[in-house]
C-alpha cells in the first residue's frame, strides 16, 4: 500500500512522543505569549510554559470548547496578527454567530500535508480524477479536498454539491475515479445514477471518501454495493482544521489520526480525567504545528476509543474508531452542526409561538430531513388560515437564516406536544447509523 509520508505515518513510537513533546512545548509558548485568553488560564492554574516539558505533562494544561471560541468571537483566540492569516473559515454557531477560524501560509501547507495523507491512504494517487462534491465556501469540507488533491498532484474536479445530474454527467465524461462528500450523497448519486440511465460500468469510480456526518457499517456496504467502490471514512473539525485530522486506510479497521499535528486523548465527559488507551470516552485533541488559531486540549463532544496497535498497512500513527455518539445534544445535518439551543432562540424571538417544540430528524431517499413541529400561541391560533401560513412562512425563513438548513416547519395547537416532568424531549432523531 502506497503512504504519502511514510518517515513520519510509519515512525516508531518514541519518535513520535519526541516529536509531540517538542511541538507542544512550542505550541504552548505560542499561546501563552500571544494569546490573551489562554495566557490568564495558564496563570489561573498556575502554569507557565516551563512546566510543560514533554507530551506527559499535557494533562496540566486547561480544556478548550467550542464556548470559548464563541466568547472571543470572532478572532480572540487567533495566535497571530490578521495579516498573517491567509484564509478564514466558519462552521455554524448555536446563537447565530459562527465559530471562525483562520490559517497562516504555514497551516494552509499543514492541511494540504494531511488531506494528502489522507487521500493517499484511501489509494488516490496522482493519476486519479478527484470529483469533489463536497460544498465549497466558508464550510472547510471542499477546500479542504481540493487543496489534498493537488498536492498529491491527482486531477481534481471542484463541483461542489448539489446538481445532481451535472455531477453524474461529469463523473461520466471526465472519467472520475475519486468521489469525495457526504455517506448520504453518495448514496443519493447512487440511485440517481440508476434513473440516469448511465450505465455504472461506463463510469471510472473506484473508491470514494466520506465524512461530516456519522455513517454505520451497514450503510458502508449499501454505498459499496450501489456504487462498486471502496468506501473510506475520514474525520475532521473545521476548529482544529477541517477534514484530514483522521482517516481509514484500504484495511478499514479505525481512522489513522495525524497525531503529529493533532494530540489526541480520551477523556471521562464527567470527571474530565484521562482514560486508558483503548477505554471509549470523549476525544480530545491539542493543536500542536498550527499557527493562527492553535488549540489546547480541544473537547470535540465526540465518543470514541484509541488504539496504538500497529495498522496491516504499516502505518504506526494512532487510530480511533468511527465515532460511538457524542457527549453533548449536537445534531449533525447534511454535513452541518446544529444544536437545538439554535432554534430556541429564534423561537423565543417570536411573541406568537410557545417555547414547546419538537425537531424531527429523518433520512429520506438517502438525504436528511429536518422539520420542527411548534405551538402557536392560543389567541393567534385562532387567525385565519393565510395568517397562520404567513406567521409559518416568516418563522422558517427566520430559522434557514439562522441555521443554515432547509427545515419544514409546522404549526400544532397549545398543549399538542407531549410535556415531560423531567428533561424535555425536543429532538426525535429517527436516522439508523
Amino acid at each position: 500500500m502506497e503512504i504519502w509520508n511514510r518517515p513520519f505515518e510509519c515512525m516508531d513510537r518514541n519518535g513520535i512522543r519526541h516529536i509531540q513533546s517538542e511541538r507542544l512545548r512550542e505550541t504552548v509558548e505560542r499561546v501563552y505569549f500571544n494569546v490573551p485568553y489562554y495566557r490568564d488560564k495558564m496563570q489561573k492554574a498556575g502554569l507557565g510554559p516551563e512546566n510543560i516539558k514533554s507530551i506527559d505533562d499535557i494533562a496540566k494544561l486547561p480544556f478548550t470548547t467550542k464556548q470559548d471560541l464563541r466568547d472571543n468571537y470572532p478572532f480572540g483566540l487567533f495566535a497571530v496578527p490578521m495579516s498573517e492569516i491567509v484564509r478564514v473559515h466558519a462552521s455554524s454557531g448555536t446563537t447565530g454567530k459562527p465559530t471562525v477560524v483562520g490559517y497562516t501560509r504555514n497551516d494552509i501547507s499543514t492541511w494540504s500535508e494531511v488531506m494528502a495523507r489522507t487521500l493517499t491512504s484511501a489509494g488516490a494517487n496522482r493519476n486519479d480524477f478527484i470529483q469533489v462534491a463536497y460544498g465549497y465556501g466558508l464550510f472547510t469540507g471542499g477546500l479542504g479536498l481540493h487543496y489534498g488533491g493537488e498536492k498529491i498532484g491527482a486531477s481534481v474536479i471542484p463541483i461542489s454539491g448539489g446538481n445532481t445530474m451535472r455531477q453524474i454527467q461529469l463523473m461520466h465524461d471526465f472519467g472520475s475515479t475519486v468521489l469525495a462528500c457526504t455517506p448520504s450523497y453518495a448514496l443519493f448519486l447512487a440511485e440517481a445514477i440508476q434513473e440516469s440511465g448511465i450505465k455504472r460500468e461506463d463510469l471510472k469510480l473506484r473508491v470514494g471518501v466520506f465524512g461530516a456526518e456519522p455513517w454505520t457499517e451497514n450503510m458502508r456496504r449499501e454505498i459499496e454495493d450501489k456504487l462498486r467502490i471502496k468506501a473510506i471514512d475520514i474525520y475532521g473539525l473545521s476548529e482544529v482544521i477541517g477534514p484530514g485530522v483522521a482517516s481509514e486506510c484500504l484495511v478499514q479497521e479505525g481512522l489513522h489520526i495525524a497525531e503529529d499535528h493533532f494530540y489526541p486523548e480520551i477523556i471521562d465527559p464527567e470527571t474530565l480525567q484521562v482514560l486508558p488507551s483503548g477505554s471509549a470516552g470523549e476525544l480530545v485533541f491539542t493543536t500542536i504545528t498550527k499557527e493562527g488559531l492553535p488549540l489546547i486540549r480541544y473537547r470535540t463532544r465526540d465518543l470514541t476509543r484509541l488504539t496504538h496497535e500497529t495498522c496491516k498497512c504499516g502505518r504506526t500513527m494512532v487510530r480511533m474508531e468511527k465515532c460511538l455518539g457524542r457527549s453533548d445534544d449536537m445534531l449533525i445535518i447534511r454535513g452541518v452542526n446544529l444544536f437545538p439551543s439554535q432554534v430556541e432562540s429564534v423561537l423565543l424571538e417570536m411573541s406568537e409561538i410557545k417555547p414547546h417544540y419538537l425537531l424531527i430528524v429523518d433520512r429520506i431517499n438517502n438525504l436528511d430531513t429536518l422539520e420542527l413541529k411548534v405551538e402557536v400561541d392560543e389567541a393567534f391560533f385562532q387567525d385565519k388560515i393565510s395568517q397562520l401560513e404567513s406567521l409559518r412562512h416568516k418563522l422558517q425563513t427566520n430559522l434557514e437564516n439562522s441555521i443554515g438548513l432547509g427545515i419544514k416547519v409546522t404549526l400544532v395547537e397549545p398543549k399538542v406536544l407531549e410535556r415531560s416532568e423531567g428533561k424535555a424531549k425536543h429532538v426525535i432523531d429517527k436516522r439508523k447509523y
